[in-house]
């Protein structure tokens, strides 16, 4: 219910975005186009327009997994599923390009800099996520965090790019992939030689201590929701009643004698 009404101030923020940017005064618009209270519109997005930018970034991981989930990724290869995945999430963003480079604008705002980053490891995330990423080590946190660093490469420069089908930017894609994998490349190298391996033998047995964390379910912006405790049944209500809400006080110990 949260969600549905935070999508509804999104849609209705999308065409002022462009010319307003993620700002409040199309933040106050789309509630007033969409008649609600703005206490009730700001329980959805609690920090309003900047909560609203967000919420349209998620959307569109959403429906970059949908996606991924519905092809068959099974006969591309790992690099190209992963530069696959890239693309159908810039495609996504192709919707709506001019709401795309405002929220990067806005998510690049020093005071902002700490959600920019969360938003890009998500996607991150939900791309290794969707193409079945099992890792529970410190891969975990490697493939995340240089895939950030290609996605959000690659959107700088899509959003600069004015080549016929973006053709460009694929080309960059494709350099960033070969790029990551010549890093994989030099790792496997580091492993196979008797010399390098006993070097980094003692900092290959701290990270390999290093796990995964607990997966967390993807819940509304700022945090997570979870449905209020039922009430106390008919024949709980008594033996509830009866129980002290206070905890007895501990007994004072005694003054000791002067």
């Amino acid at each position: 219910m949260r969600t549905d009404l935070a999508d509804r101030i999104v849609d209705a923020m999308l065409p002022d975005v462009p010319f307003d940017g993620w700002s409040e005064r199309a933040f106050r618009r789309a509630v007033a186009a969409e008649g609600l209270a703005p206490a009730e519109a700001r329980r959805a997005l609690p920090r309003g327009a900047l909560d609203a930018a967000l919420r349209f970034h998620e959307r569109g991981d959403e429906l970059m997994v949908e996606r991924l989930r519905a092809e068959d990724l099974e006969p591309m290869r790992y690099r190209d599923r992963v530069a696959h995945a890239v693309r159908v999430r810039l495609e996504i963003a192709g919707a709506h390009p001019e709401a795309v480079r405002r929220g990067a604008t806005l998510l690049a705002l020093p005071v902002h800099a700490g959600e920019g980053l969360r938003a890009g490891w998500r996607t991150a995330d939900a791309i290794w996520e969707a193409l079945g990423d099992r890792s529970d080590d410190v891969n975990w946190y490697t493939k995340r965090a240089t895939l950030q660093g290609v996605y959000a490469a690659t959107l700088l420069f899509w959003l600069g790019d004015h080549s016929e089908g973006h053709r460009d930017t694929w080309s960059f894609l494709d350099r960033r992939i070969d790029d990551v994998m010549r890093i994989e490349k030099a790792k496997a190298q580091v492993r196979a030689s008797p010399a390098l391996s006993r070097l980094f033998a003692g900092p290959a047995a701290l990270l390999a201590k290093v796990r995964a964390p607990g997966r967390m379910p993807r819940g509304d912006l700022p945090g997570y929701w979870a449905p209020p405790a039922a009430p106390p049944t008919a024949e709980a209500a008594p033996e509830a009643a009866a129980t002290p809400s206070v905890a007895p006080a501990s007994p004072i110990p005694p003054r000791p004698a002067d």
